[in-house]
């Protein structure tokens, strides 16, 4: 439970900051120099969620890079497609991709995979395996 709750704080925590640099790096391309990025707190468990990633991560562990990848973005877009409609009945979804052309049903972007690869790896890398004196005796 205790690696667990660190693997949560640390994806939560990644989580947070790579969308605050995403959402800053649009304002730039806007040519906003305040660089303003932003988040919101649904979003660090949500995030946090990440870590429930870490069997899978490990089932996959000497499989080939892109199968890896491809794995992680798919349950990712999952995550993100049920939050999304989860937060949207109750009128709390942060996101709305309505704008997007690559839209599905607001809550999902397919133009993000690729972003979606690179931040399952990320996590892939980050995620604390649990050491042996940690696990429960069975």
């Amino acid at each position: 439970m205790k690696h667990f709750l660190h693997n949560f704080l640390i994806c939560g925590l990644t989580g947070w900051c790579m969308e605050i640099l995403f959402t800053a790096f649009h304002s730039f391309r806007q040519r906003d120099l305040t660089l303003k990025g932003n988040t919101s707190l649904w979003m660090f468990p949500i995030y946090g969620c990440a870590s429930a990633l870490s069997p899978i991560m490990r089932l996959l562990r000497k499989k080939a890079l892109f199968l890896r990848g491809l794995t992680y973005m798919s349950l990712i877009f999952s995550g993100e497609y049920l939050t999304g409609r989860l937060l949207e009945k109750r009128q709390l979804c942060p996101w709305n991709y309505s704008r997007s052309r690559w839209n599905i049903k607001n809550l999902i972007r397919l133009d993000y995979a690729p972003f979606w690869f690179g931040a399952g790896l990320l996590f892939e890398k980050m995620l604390k395996e649990p050491m042996e004196n940690d696990r429960a005796p069975l």
